[in-house]
């Protein structure tokens, strides 16, 4: 199993992790250690360990919004889906009435047709 180091807060860690996933581990470490810097230049020097899990439920909240975000988008989806279904059944009845309507006149002009074939006699 590969291992590559990371640094969090000026520390380095070796971490282990899936073959071919050294890249995606090296970035969330540098993700993470960005909001422990920023926390860091927001509330100073508060000790690693407090920082670190400071920095963690900044992350958390990050997630837990994203997954709210994510909720709220796929009921968006669901509702415009289902109106899109709704309007498909929509034009579906009303193509079936144009039909039906269309065959009506075509009907009645065949009757037209037929009742001046019988009146006007043909050369």
């Amino acid at each position: 199993m590969p291992e590559v180091n990371v640094e969090i807060n000026g520390r380095k860690y070796r971490m282990a992790c899936e073959e071919g996933q050294q890249g995606h581990l090296i970035g969330l470490a540098e993700r993470f250690n960005t909001h422990v810097e920023g926390l860091k230049g927001a509330v100073g020097e508060i000790g690693d360990n407090r920082l670190t899990v400071m920095a963690g439920i900044a992350v958390l909240d990050e997630l837990s919004e994203a997954e709210r975000r994510i909720k709220a988008l796929e009921a968006q989806v669901a509702e415009l889906s289902q109106a899109g279904q709704d309007i498909a059944a929509e034009l579906e009845s009303t193509e079936a009435q144009f039909a039906a309507k269309l065959s009506e006149a075509a009907k009645a002009l065949e009757g037209v047709a037929d009742a001046l074939d019988e009146t006007v006699p043909l050369p």
